[in-house]
């Protein structure tokens, strides 16, 4: 059986079909197949809409996770509740590193600063449709007093902000109403991973 690499693409023709806020391509293409043959040629439209940063945001000392809350268009084509709890993230800009982001979007989202960040991982959002990927990161916060509406006025940004114990949260994500990936993903890791933080931060691991 072939084992595919990126050079068993063949890129016939790429034309940028529409360019706006954001951006789609169009692909003419064809791959060579696991018996070792190739496909026919087939035609793809993939959405460009950049790299994104995501940050759970975790106190360690209080065992609790900050959420944010805020309008996605998506959702509401969708069909679902337009108003998603998810986690803090922002768009790659130009020359900025991953860890900038994290903490100025911790910042403008949430009005706290991030102490520490530990690295989760990196996704493929939806490999089928568009290249968007997000690298998502745990911050280490101080959750007293996180609560209220963030955002940049600007940007069109209303954003609620709350925090709850991460055992709730993790109840949400089981029960249906937290369906952001990114943020089912982080609650989830942090249910595993949270007292190996502790240690790593340096908190007592027994659990409020």
């Amino acid at each position: 059986m072939h084992t595919p690499s990126r050079d068993d693409v063949e890129i016939i023709a790429k034309d940028t079909v529409y360019k706006g806020y954001f951006q789609i391509d169009r692909y003419r293409l064809r791959h060579r197949t696991y018996a070792g043959g190739w496909t026919d040629e087939v035609m793809r439209e993939v959405f460009e809409r950049g790299h994104a940063v995501a940050v759970v945001l975790y106190d360690p000392h209080r065992d609790r996770v900050a959420l944010i809350e805020q309008f996605r268009p998506g959702a509401y084509a969708a069909g679902w509740h337009p108003w998603q709890m998810e986690m803090v993230a922002g768009i790659i800009e130009p020359d900025e590193s991953l860890e900038e982001v994290a903490c100025r979007e911790v910042e403008e989202e949430a009005g706290v600063k991030a102490q520490a960040l530990v690295s989760v991982g990196h996704y493929l959002i939806s490999a089928g449709g568009t290249t968007e990927t997000c690298k998502l990161f745990c911050a280490r916060v101080d959750a007293e007093g996180v609560d209220g509406i963030h955002g940049l006025a600007h940007e069109g940004e209303d954003i609620r902000v709350w925090t709850l114990p991460v055992a709730e949260a993790y109840g949400l994500v089981r029960d249906g109403r937290i369906s952001n990936v990114i943020a089912v993903i982080a609650i989830q890791w942090l249910m595993l991973e949270r007292e190996a933080l502790r240690q790593q931060w340096g908190v007592a691991t027994s659990s409020p």
